[in-house]
């Protein structure tokens, strides 16, 4: 971290709440849905991974990183597949 107070455990719990809600999306309803869900998945991975790093390696703030995560969310929403369970 660089020369600042340490992050509070209420912004820590912030960003690790919104890095669970990009990596726990539905699972998909069939093979042929599981392609979309992997391709949404491997992005909000990445874009979890963008802002956890900021925050333990560039000592970024964490209640910005939630926001910038929440923002990538946002663009790449968890659409345009079935999900299991989905109308029953």
């Amino acid at each position: 971290m660089t020369d600042r107070t340490e992050p509070s455990a209420g912004e820590l719990r912030q960003l690790l709440a919104v890095a669970l809600e990009a990596l726990d999306i539905p699972t998909p309803a069939t093979v042929g849905d599981s392609e979309t869900h992997r391709e949404i998945l491997a992005h909000r991975t990445m874009d979890t991974v963008i802002a956890l790093r900021g925050v333990l390696e560039g000592g970024d703030d964490p209640g910005w990183s939630a926001d910038y995560l929440r923002a990538r969310l946002a663009e790449k929403p968890a659409t345009g597949y079935r999900a299991w369970g989905e109308g029953r």
